[in-house]
């Protein structure tokens, strides 16, 4: 669930707004009914990147950097 405040009620009642967040729900913010700003729960980080965990998932075909055939390099200029 979305809820909808205008800039004076986000100033005035941050930290209830926070604690909804915190529960779960987004928080939209708006000046003059316009929407500008959204307050979302931060996720965990995600665990750490380990490189290398896709070798031998991905392969590179061996004419990679070879010039593209010339209908190829028309559909670019239409």
């Amino acid at each position: 669930m979305t809820l909808r405040v205008n800039v004076h009620e986000a100033k005035t009642h941050l930290s209830r707004l926070l604690a909804r967040v915190e529960g779960g729900e987004e928080v939209v913010i708006a000046r003059a009914g316009r929407p500008v700003a959204r307050l979302v729960p931060i996720s965990e980080r995600p665990d750490r990147r380990v490189p290398g965990t896709a070798r031998g998932k991905i392969t590179i075909a061996p004419d990679f950097e070879a010039p593209l055939p010339e209908s190829v390099l028309r559909e670019f200029e239409e």
